[in-house]
């Protein structure tokens, strides 16, 4: 993972200026230090990335309770520890995953909205005993360049656990008015489920419905009717063969679609 090539396509995708005022980065650093300080040990962590260097400017202390790895390796020798331990058969479509990912929110997104957009994306992660874990990552940029690329990002990372690995997948969402994601981009990248049968309204719903959220709860936070919500409900349960809300969520984060 740490050959040359891959570093030079990664950069590629994230070329930007390379100096950052530090008090972009600091500002943010001791608040999530006051927060740490609060969370108990959980199978979830969170980082600063820093693109331009290819490095983490903080990491949250359940890194290591999460992984079973040294939290100090991880700050001090970066992104370049962390794709050590990558799944080998997943680096390159996770380079994939964040090419496209760029390109769409260069293309797609205008400028002004894109600090109201998060990205998620999954891969395996190999722990202190050499066993893989799935890992899926939530990012949310914090600071762009002039050119509107993320440089500074709040990565969250849920590790799920040893086990099968899930299907790669890459998601975008942007937060409405109501203060709640939309999905604007989706796909699903494993070559044992190339079909995305599900459109990008149906999958804030079945979010929404795993949540517990009510039919006239979904329809405000969405802006669209409750007829609406309902109608997408019933094709959902169509196209899945469940016969009710609790089967398909559970069929839903079987298959690593929730």
């Amino acid at each position: 993972m740490q050959n040359p090539e891959f570093v030079n396509i990664y950069d590629e995708v994230f070329e930007t200026i390379k100096e950052l005022k530090g008090d972009v980065i600091e500002t943010h650093i001791q608040r999530l230090k006051e927060l740490d300080k609060l969370i108990p040990p959980s199978a979830m962590f969170f980082c600063i990335t820093n693109t331009t260097k290819r490095s983490f400017e903080f990491v949250s202390k359940n890194f290591s309770y999460a992984t079973g790895l040294d939290r100090k390796k991880m700050e001090d020798e970066g992104m370049t520890y962390w794709w050590s331990r990558y799944h080998p058969d997943e680096a390159n479509i996770w380079l994939k995953v964040l090419s496209e990912l760029m390109e769409f929110t260069l293309d797609e997104i205008p400028f002004e909205d894109r600090k109201r957009v998060s990205y998620i994306w999954n891969y395996s992660i190999k722990n202190s005993k050499d066993k893989y874990l799935n890992v899926t990552q939530h990012t949310t940029p914090m600071y762009f360049d002039d050119e509107g690329k993320p440089v500074i990002g709040l990565a969250h990372y849920s590790v799920t656990g040893s086990g099968d690995r899930i299907p790669m997948k890459s998601t975008a969402l942007i937060l409405n008015a109501n203060d709640e994601y939309e999905t604007i981009y989706y796909k699903n990248y494993s070559q044992h489920l190339l079909e995305n049968k599900y459109s990008h309204r149906e999958r804030d719903i079945l979010r929404l419905l795993s949540l517990g959220h009510s039919t006239s709860e979904i329809a405000k936070k969405l802006f669209i009717s409750e007829h609406t919500v309902h109608t997408h409900r019933k094709n959902i349960l169509a196209k899945t063969d469940c016969q009710n809300i609790t089967e398909l969520v559970a069929k839903c984060i079987r298959d690593g679609l929730l």
